[in-house]
Parts: structure tokens; C-alpha cells; sequence
């Protein structure tokens, strides 16, 4: 489907489509979990810009400093005619790539990829008018399901950054690196953007900041069940928890139940109960080191060529080619 703005391959049918699915198996498990994608309606969205800007929040900085400092060299060395980015949001960080690109000549179009048709509309519409002689084109679509769906543009780069890449598991990681290869010609360029391993004691207020905004933007995947599946969640019942799992190496933000209760799911036909004290899981965030992630993305068929970090290693971000 196409509007005048968008191409449109995920429509809100599928969403509360994969939304029942996800709680109905995330629910009945044990230990109960929840996607993080499910975060992401307008108001959780908006506390996420709120988190970014937070002081405990290092990530969006880190890598915008990055990205700051080597879009030039990324522009020389890819050369990109067409720039996709995977779960762009409002690509304010991507208009640093683009400005490089623009300036050194080689820029024809920019393919921006989100599971939200309205904040991406809003994103389209704003590039459009900052670029008046670059094509955009939006695509509606879940990354992970319809990565087949990328424009088979010449001259690819394909930028995901935010560390999103971290909120999969190792088992997930493998197959979404393998098929993202699989849609690139040899030659084509993948960006990614990753949290790196560090001390617990930068890494959890990250996910735990002082302010009690990363705790409301975990309650707010109860809210998108109530307001998507009828349910009957009462979030202030349920406290934000976020802990580092040093065999993981990875964050884990959780929701505590504060006391037994059961919540109803009437569009699920389903009743869930909560022991006081038991904790469901919403988020993994995975943190990386550059070996570890080297290794993976040559496994995927991708040759790191260029590994950047922050002045302060926190973040890094990794230029690899199509091999």
C-alpha cells in the first residue's frame, strides 16, 4: 500500500495483531515478558526523547559525538547513493550522515524505516523541506519481519544506530544479521551504532535515572495494554526494576508486582496472576565488546572495516562492508 508520503507494509491490524500474540505468550510464561517494542506508542515515545536527554542517559550523546566527528570519513569511504536507516524515528542524529553525504556529492535518496506511520509521516514531511532536492521516501515496516521489503537502490547504506541492535538476544541477533546480509549486494555498507561493556555503576542509572522517567516509560507497556487489549493493569501496582547481568552482559529493566493481584485481558479471553514480588521482563540491553562484535557480524558475511568510539569508550559504532 502507498499514501503520499509513506510506503505502508505495516498497518495497525498487524500491530494488534502481534500485540495479542506477544502478550498472550509473554503472559502464560515463566517467568512472565513482555517485547520492548510495545514501549513505543505516542506517549511512550515522547517520555524515550525525555530519557535521551536525561544526565544518567550517555548513549544518544556518545554516539552523536560520534557520528559528529566521522560522518565526513563515513561519507567519504561509502561513497552512498542511498541511505536506509532501520527504526529511524525522527533521524535527527542521521541528518549528521546526510549532511555528509549531501556535501560530498554522492546522496540521491533517503529511505527512513519505522514501525510508526505517524511519526514518520511528521520525520518525511520536515526532510523533505530541509532537503528540497533529496528523494525520501518512508517505509512503514517492523525491521526485523520485512527486511526483504528494503529498496534494492544501488550504493546501500544501511544505518541502525541508537544500540537498538542490543535489545535482541544472541538468538535473535544471529538470524536478524544473517538476513539484513542476505538483502545487501557485496560492496554494500551496514552502520551500526552499539552500547559497549562497561562499569555497572554508569550503566544501570542509565536505565535507572534519578528523575524516575525510565521507570514511567517501563509502567507505559502496561498502559499500551490496557488502551490496545482492554486489560486491566493498574501500573502503579508494579515497580521499575533495572540490573546488570554480568554473564549476559546485558541490562535487564523488569516490572515488580508490589502485591498479589490478577489483571484481566478480556480481548485475550486471559487472566494473569501476579505474586507479590514477582518480576516480569520488558527489556534486555545488551552491551557489547569490539571482538565479541566483530565476530558476530563476520559470521553474519559482514568485514568490519572501521570501529569508532567516543572519546570516552562508551559507545561505539561499527562500519562493516557486505563481504
Amino acid at each position: 500500500m502507498h499514501d503520499a508520503d509513506l510506503d505502508v507494509y505495516l498497518h495497525d491490524s498487524d500491530r494488534i495483531a502481534a500485540l495479542r500474540a506477544d502478550a498472550r505468550a509473554g503472559l502464560t510464561s515463566t517467568p512472565k515478558w513482555l517485547p520492548p517494542k510495545y514501549f513505543y506508542d505516542a506517549r511512550g515515545s515522547a517520555l524515550f526523547e525525555q530519557i535521551t536527554r536525561l544526565p544518567e542517559y550517555y548513549p544518544t550523546r556518545a554516539e552523536r559525538s560520534i557520528l559528529d566527528t566521522r560522518a565526513a570519513s563515513i561519507a567519504t569511504i561509502t561513497g552512498a547513493k542511498t541511505l536506509v536507516e532501520l527504526g529511524s524515528g525522527s533521524s535527527e542524529k542521521t541528518r549528521l550522515l546526510l549532511d555528509a553525504l549531501r556535501e560530498h556529492g554522492t546522496l540521491g535518496a533517503f529511505i527512513p524505516l519505522d514501525v510508526s506511520a505517524a511519526a514518520l509521516r511528521e520525520a518525511v514531511v520536515a526532510l523533505r523541506t530541509d532537503y528540497p532536492d533529496l528523494h525520501v521516501r518512508g517505509v512503514v515496516a517492523d525491521f526485523v519481519e520485512h527486511l526483504d521489503l528494503l529498496p534494492h537502490a544501488g550504493g546501500r547504506l544501511v544505518a541502525f544506530l541508537g544500540g537498538t541492535i542490543g535489545n535482541f538476544t544472541p538468538e535473535e541477533r544471529t538470524p536478524f544479521l544473517s538476513t539484513l546480509r542476505a538483502q545487501l549486494e557485496t560492496g554494500e555498507w551496514f552502520l551500526l551504532g552499539a552500547d559497549l561493556v562497561k562499569d555497572p555503576a554508569i550503566l544501570v542509572p542509565a536505565y535507572d535515572d534519578a528523575q524516575g522517567v525510565t521507570a514511567e516509560f517501563n509502567r507505559n507497556v502496561l498502559h499500551v495494554l490496557n488502551d490496545a487489549l482492554a486489560a486491566d493493569f493498574d501500573p502503579s501496582t508494579f515497580t521499575h526494576v533495572a540490573l546488570w547481568d554480568p554473564a549476559a552482559e546485558w541490562i535487564e529493566m523488569r516490572l515488580r508486582s508490589t502485591r498479589d493481584q490478577s489483571v484481566h485481558l478480556p480481548a485475550l479471553d486471559l487472566t494473569v496472576h501476579f505474586s507479590a514480588g514477582e518480576e516480569m521482563r520488558t527489556e534486555v540491553s545488551a552491551k557489547f565488546r569490539p571482538a565479541g562484535l566483530r565476530e558476530e557480524l563476520s559470521e553474519a558475511g559482514f568485514s568490519l572495516r572501521h570501529w569508532w568510539t567516543d572519546e570516552q569508550s562508551r559507545f561505539g559504532v561499527a562500519l562493516a562492508t557486505a563481504s
